[in-house]
């Protein structure tokens, strides 16, 4: 695991606690975003209990001592982390870089588990936005992040985590490299961006960051056409209940966006 000195969530107000069986009686409505089954393993469980909580190292921590039952809670801890409360972009780089090395060799070790293809995509995405969406393309990356969404996609259709990210993928690339480049190149399409967005809320409507990202891609998309529309979804977004620390930072973001 890279070191870092671990920023906080900022919000520790004891609301996403989810401690002993209400972890589980609680499970489909934490997880409908990424569709991730209930680990049988203790160790796992509690690992996603401190993601949950917003204990973001402490997860990271106890999914990978957990053995191959955590792998993908610390994942998405430590992804969630550099994406949501890392301020320095060189730790953010290299928390990011990690997530994809240890994604990537899940992915192998078990090919039909979606949300390691989903968090090798979400590493690599958000790894590509910090050193440059034109470098990353330039790296190959492009290609990689839409196989491993369509694999995420093929095992798990539900998953509207990834449909939120094969959309900003689709909005990135049209964005950066045009509708003619990047239709030709990455097959991507303004059609093929909104359909994923509008199928991700389809799935989980009450999702803040679903209603986020749809908006910035919105706006990469068409521009200033629909910023009207952009804002209604920052609105939805952060009028939300947050189950958890993940939907608490989603939701603040979207706040600090509107004022």
């Amino acid at each position: 695991m890279v070191r870092s000195k671990w920023v906080a969530f900022p919000y520790p107000d004891g609301d996403y606690l989810y401690a002993g069986p209400a972890l589980k009686k609680h499970w489909g409505r934490l997880h409908r975003g990424d569709r991730e089954p209930f680990p049988k393993d203790s160790r796992a469980q509690q690992a996603w209990r401190l993601f949950h909580q917003g204990q973001f190292p402490a997860a990271i921590s106890a999914g990978l001592a957990a053995g191959a039952g955590g792998v993908t809670a610390a994942n998405k801890a430590q992804a969630i982390y550099a994406n949501s409360l890392e301020t320095r972009d060189a730790a953010r780089i290299a928390l990011f870089d990690e997530v994809m090395g240890r994604a990537a060799a899940q992915a192998r070790e078990a090919p039909k588990n979606a949300n390691a293809h989903y968090l090798y995509a979400y590493a690599a995405g958000r790894y590509s936005q910090r050193i440059s969406v034109a470098k990353a393309l330039a790296q190959g990356y492009g290609g990689k992040i839409r196989a491993a969404l369509e694999r995420s996609l093929e095992l798990e259709p539900r998953h509207a985590e990834a449909h939120v990210a094969m959309g900003a993928f689709h909005a990135e690339i049209i964005h950066k490299a045009g509708a003619l480049v990047g239709g030709l190149t990455y097959g991507a399409s303004k059609e093929a961006g909104e359909a994923h967005f509008r199928e991700a809320l389809r799935l989980a409507p009450d999702s803040p960051i679903a209603l986020i990202e749809m908006a910035n891609g919105l706006v990469l998309l068409h521009g200033r056409k629909r910023v009207e529309e952009a804002s209604r979804l920052y609105a939805r977004a952060a009028a939300i209940e947050p189950r958890d620390a993940m939907e608490r930072l989603d939701v603040e973001a979207a706040r600090a966006q509107l004022e």
